[in-house]
């Protein structure tokens, strides 16, 4: 099984991609976060297997996200 993050400002978006991501099998979004602190928050907590970011984000935008996860 795939645990997988999504990250985006935008809520409709994020459960846009929840329900594409779960409509696979063997994939589960274990967490969401609104901007890129809270991603990172998460992917710290959750240990996610992909973590899913919008490059635009407030207060840390997707490529700061990713190298602080990294």
């Amino acid at each position: 099984m795939a645990r997988i993050l999504v990250a985006d400002d935008h809520e409709m978006v994020r459960h846009g991609l929840r329900a594409v991501l779960e409509a696979h099998p063997g994939w589960v979004v274990c967490g969401e976060a609104a901007d890129g602190l809270e991603a990172v928050a998460q992917a710290r907590a959750l240990k996610p297997d992909i973590v899913v970011l919008d490059f635009t984000m407030p207060r840390l935008n997707g490529l700061g996200a990713s190298r602080q996860i990294h």
